[in-house]
């Protein structure tokens, strides 16, 4: 029994490590995206379902010894590919096809490995209940889960802050050896069992079981609807935080570990799940986290305006929620499971349903909707099951009425995401959207793009400031007062301006006959809708220029472009890609600055603290820092901003602290600067 215990703890961390370890790595190589994680949790769900087929199939169509050498053959196999490395050639060079190139890296790199992995714990439960029998073997899936969140725990404040990346695949590759060794043993063990009269426990009651029939068609579509919607809720969820935050680890983790956590409660078979509690709180929690999806309260009354709930308020609010939801969910699972003899199907219909999930909401959500529908859909499937499966009449009243509330909030939040949009498009970098604001047709009206949440830049209608900067990028700002003052030091001198994040392409009004100024872009739809919905490029007098892709791996193969400045503002809605945040990214952008350039960092963020980071990596790269808040009348069509001004010009920083521009940005105490191997966004959070 401690060795089938064993494989499976193995089995389960390393199956849970490996995700956030491996997403880690590949995540600079598209451009920090939120849909990197979304589409390395559908590979690992998937091949997870391949695993779990290749178990059902073993099980019953082979014999033990068979069994044993075939799936030696698969541990020797997996053992060939170590360590860890994501293959170089299938790094990309622009803005091609992100999802298949993330799905093959995946499967070229940890593919066999974690199929082997997936493998081994209906496996390894199988031999179990053939050696021992009884429905103690669900307690080994509980076990198996128990381990998993233990990986996920262990990743965000174990591995991360103190190994480097290849460090960390070359523990992972070491422990999977051992695995190894493990779990082929008990293949041979059970294999040299033959055919055995399971061994009784005196201390348990005993009873006589009996051949039960088969699972039917409805038992088998009731497992999948509530492993699949499990799933979906999993990954959309997962998906709106890091949208709004970072895709970083922990963020990854969080939701993840509470989807575990329910597992792990579920199937522990101490009653955990409490069945005249849950439904009811899923189907409450349903319409609350649809409510916070698109509403928050109105300052000074009880009402409700369309807007983004504070995060102190959304953060637990979705925890919860998810944690409550998936107690339901797989306390339904566990109170349907079959006897023993059935296990392996049972788990290859869980598996087979978190697959159909995570594919929907991952990969075939992108592309069929125009918003982030795959959430309020998902919490509304949540109450319907509710008003189905519940074991109460009046439970099932509650689910009803519930569903009723989230299908009208639904369109309710429908209306609110479609209100005088132009255009609105979604691809695997987010949704954007072209809007209207105020009155069209006159010097009044203007055109915004928002990107999820957050305003990315807006022009004029009309009239005689079209071509004015707007938003974050006015005279005042920090960006502005580098081009602008930088220009004054040299006057008559043409200037090379970087752009990190088009938007609407508003820094390029700033473009003067003879001046260059080249942009980086990662996500095709903002270029094209920059040039469709608004004038900025189009009516820019400097020579200019759009290289799509990821930013940091641009600059890295091109030749030094002697930038005068050089902004990065390449946020995802409140998303930050911290791969363009660090002592080795600095050094990139040094590479392409002319002396005295400025690398001015767009900082403003409802979440993060980031102005201390800045301050950092120019500590560390000796260099000097400055921070300017800009705070213009709000009838200028200008937005609050804060930039940090990254440079080594100390006439620049002089001037502006005379003028009473700005400020040194703060110091925190006991905050690295970050690194591609090493950072703390937990240490900022607002």
């Amino acid at each position: 029994m401690i060795w089938n215990g064993l494989a499976i703890a193995l089995s389960a961390f390393l199956l849970f490590l490996v995700q956030p370890l491996m997403a880690r790595q590949i995540l600079p190589w598209f451009g920090g995206s939120a849909a990197v994680w979304s589409t390395c949790l559908v590979f690992f769900q998937v091949t997870l379902l391949g695993g779990y087929f290749y178990a059902d199939v073993l099980v019953r169509k082979a014999k033990p010894k068979t069994q044993a050498i075939i799936h030696s053959c698969l541990l020797l196999a997996s053992l060939a590919v170590l360590p860890l490395t994501p293959p170089e050639c299938l790094k990309p060079t622009g803005a091609d096809a992100p999802t298949l190139r993330i799905l093959a890296v995946l499967a070229l790199s940890v593919g066999l490995p974690y199929l082997t992995l997936s493998t081994t714990g209906p496996l390894v439960q199988a031999w179990f209940a053939r050696r021992f029998g009884g429905t103690r073997v669900y307690r080994l899936y509980a076990l198996s889960n128990l381990f998993s969140l233990s990986a996920l725990l262990a990743y965000p404040l174990l591995f991360e802050p103190l190994l480097a990346n290849r460090a960390q695949a070359w523990l992972w590759s070491a422990l999977y050896g051992v695995f190894a060794l493990v779990v082929g043993a008990v293949a041979w063990a059970n294999a040299r069992l033959g055919v055995v009269t399971p061994v009784v426990d005196a201390s348990q009651p005993q009873t006589v079981e009996e051949e039960t029939p088969p699972p039917t068609w409805l038992q088998q579509g009731t497992w999948l609807s509530l492993a699949g919607l499990g799933s979906a809720l999993l990954l959309g969820l997962s998906t709106h935080l890091t949208q709004n935050i970072a895709s970083v680890p922990f963020l990854w983790v969080l939701p993840l570990g509470l989807y575990l956590l329910s597992f792990v409660l579920c199937f522990d078979g101490k009653g955990w799940y409490w069945r005249r509690f849950y439904p009811v709180a899923a189907a409450l929690l349903s319409v609350a986290m649809i409510v916070a999806l698109s509403y928050k309260p109105k300052t000074g009354s009880f009402s409700l305006e369309h807007g983004v709930l504070h995060l102190h308020v959304a953060g637990p609010l979705f925890a919860v929620g998810l944690l409550v939801a998936t107690m339901f969910l797989h306390g339904e699972l566990v109170e349907r499971k079959p006897a023993p003899a059935h296990l392996t199907r049972f788990y290859l219909c869980v598996s087979l349903g978190g697959a159909i999930g995570g594919v929907l909401v991952g990969l075939v959500a992108p592309l069929i909707f125009d918003a982030y529908w795959e959430v309020p859909l998902a919490l509304l499937g949540v109450a319907v099951l509710v008003a189905a499966l519940s074991p109460r009449p009046w439970q099932r009243v509650v689910g009803a009425v519930a569903a009723m509330a989230c299908l009208g909030l639904t369109i309710d939040y429908a209306g609110h995401v479609h209100s005088d949009v132009v255009e609105m498009t979604r691809n695997f970098y987010g949704q954007l959207r072209v809007k209207y604001a105020g009155p069209t047709g006159n010097e009044h009206g203007l055109v915004r793009l928002v990107h999820g949440n957050i305003l990315h830049g807006e022009q004029r209608n009309d009239g005689d400031d079209k071509l004015k900067p707007t938003t974050y990028y006015g005279e005042t700002s920090g960006v502005g007062l580098a081009i602008l003052r930088l220009r004054d030091q040299n006057p008559g001198q043409p200037q090379r301006i970087g752009l990190i994040g088009l938007g609407v392409g508003t820094l390029s009004a700033y473009g003067r006959k003879g001046d260059h100024y080249r942009m980086y872009e990662l996500n095709p739809a903002v270029l094209e809708l920059a040039q469709r919905q608004f004038t900025y490029l189009s009516q820019c007098q400097a020579d200019h220029h759009v290289v799509l892709g990821d930013a940091r791996l641009s600059l890295e193969h091109e030749a030094p472009q002697q930038f005068d400045v050089l902004a990065v503002d390449a946020f995802s809605s409140d998303s930050i890609p911290v791969h363009l945040l660090t002592a080795e990214a600095v050094a990139v952008y040094q590479r392409h600055l002319r002396p005295g350039g400025v690398i001015a960092f767009h900082v403003s963020n409802r979440y993060l603290d980031l102005p201390p980071v800045v301050r950092g990596l120019a500590d560390a790269a000796g260099l000097k820092a400055w921070q300017v808040r800009d705070e213009p009348n709000k009838d200028t069509h200008l937005s609050r901003s804060d930039w940090v001004l990254v440079t080594s010009n100390s006439k620049l920083i002089s001037d502006l602290h005379e003028d009473e521009l700005g400020a040194e940005p703060a110091v925190q105490p006991g905050l690295l600067a970050w690194r591609d191997d090493r950072h703390d966004l937990i240490g900022v959070l607002k």
